[in-house]
């Protein structure tokens, strides 16, 4: 027993499992079409990702996002920590992206924020009272993902938040 690891769509082709060559010539084109259709798609939701990170007002010099199956990859200089890890979340927060590799920089250092994924249930008053000790502190989740929160009665399961220190 063990992992074992297959190429995907390979065996028809390496083994010609009943197919005539103008199908599989036909085939091998509309999968060229497809796949360069879902390469400009990968790149117009970076861009779309982009144009967002800036219309939030998100200060990162030389931004480049590239996005590859379910992971985006984001580079360019942070203005600080903050606008660090809140490009990150507009990045992670985005339907179809699982993993974000960052490899951003950061102009300004300041302390890392811990991240919290809301599950069903969660206000940012329980969040506070879970990392802080006190409910009453939810404002302070609040505007740590300011701009991406607008209401600090809209949070969703699923959705993950900046949890700034308190130093």
């Amino acid at each position: 027993m063990g992992l074992f690891s297959f190429i995907k769509n390979a065996g028809e082709k390496v083994f010609g499992v009943g197919k005539a060559e103008a199908k599989e010539k036909t085939e091998a084109a509309a999968n060229t079409k497809a796949a360069a259709d879902e390469l400009k798609t990968k790149e117009a939701g970076a861009r779309k990702l982009e144009e967002t990170i800036k219309d939030l007002k998100l200060e990162v010099e030389d931004l480049k996002i590239q996005i590859d199956d379910d992971m985006a990859t984001v580079t360019g200089q942070a203005h600080d920590q903050s606008t660090k890890e809140k490009v990150v979340l507009v990045i992670g927060n985005t339907n179809g992206i699982a993993s974000v590799d960052d490899q951003m920089s950061v102009e300004h250092a300041e302390p890392e924020a811990q991240f919290h994924t809301v599950i069903k249930g969660d206000t940012l008053g329980k969040i506070a009272k879970k990392y802080y000790g006190n409910a009453m502190k939810y404002p302070l989740i609040f505007d740590a993902n300011k701009p991406m929160l607008t209401d600090p009665d809209k949070i969703y399961p699923g959705q993950v938040l900046r949890i700034p220190s308190l130093s």
